[in-house]
């Protein structure tokens, strides 16, 4: 038995046992060997091969495959059916486009300027027939043109007052230049305009292509630019041969 008032002796603990024992350095990680195996192919007796719902014995599913065969059908056949529909719609505008310009070729200016042209070659063509052989190749012919559109846009070129004359003139180009950025630029039908205008547009050319180069050279760079690309155009008949 402990007496009272008796003195409490205190134990001294080792410093060494209450500090906790410092961690072992890690070890550092081992490097794994390389290797140029990848992973290994699944064996073929683990593929299981999928049955073809077309000739499935259970009727459900040939009605699930069949059904959505035709279904696909009739999404391919409508979307054919929209793209045909859309083209002859377009072909349809391209030849409305072009009849509306046969309509303005019919007009009474243009009839005017039509005639005016025609009597003004014609008249030149007579006065200088006898410069023509009776055989004459392709580029005496074509000289021949071209010196009579050249001398048509003259004062000395007929009856008709160089200035009322020009303005003849102006309204043809006018027009073929309009005809032909129409169906360059796939506006127009090019079967229609070349029914229609290539023959006069070809022959408007062969007279007045001369003239037509000298107003480029004294600075209209660009003028009837649009009636040459048209008139050099090949028709579609003369590649497909």
């Amino acid at each position: 038995m402990k007496k009272p008032g008796g003195k409490v002796t205190e134990q001294v603990v080792p410093a060494t046992a209450l500090t906790t024992a410092e961690p072992s350095p890690a070890k550092k990680a081992e490097a794994l060997p390389e290797t140029t195996e990848g992973f290994p192919w699944p064996s073929s007796h683990e593929i299981k091969k999928e049955s073809n719902p077309f000739t499935d014995r259970d009727w459900r599913m040939l009605a699930y495959a069949w059904s959505g065969l035709l279904v696909r059908l009739v999404i391919i056949f409508t979307l054919l059916f929209s793209v045909f529909q859309f083209l002859a719609n377009q072909e349809q505008k391209r030849v409305e486009q072009t009849m509306a310009l046969v309509e303005l070729w019919e007009s009474k200016d243009l009839q005017q300027a039509q005639r005016a042209l025609k009597e003004r070659l014609a008249a030149l063509n007579t006065k200088y027939d006898n410069l023509l052989g009776a055989n004459p190749t392709p580029t005496e012919e074509q000289v021949f043109r071209q010196r009579i559109g050249i001398e048509a846009m003259t004062g000395d070129g007929g009856t008709m007052p160089l200035a009322d004359f020009s303005d003849h003139f102006d309204r043809i180009v006018y027009f073929l230049n309009r005809l032909s950025i129409c169906v360059e630029s796939d506006l127009c039908s090019r079967k229609v305009a070349d029914a229609y205008f290539r023959d006069y547009a070809v022959s408007f050319w062969s007279y007045f292509a001369g003239y037509i180069d000298k107003q480029r050279k004294a600075g209209s760079a660009n003028f009837a630019s649009a009636i040459e690309t048209y008139v050099r155009q090949e028709q579609p008949e003369a590649t497909s041969k």
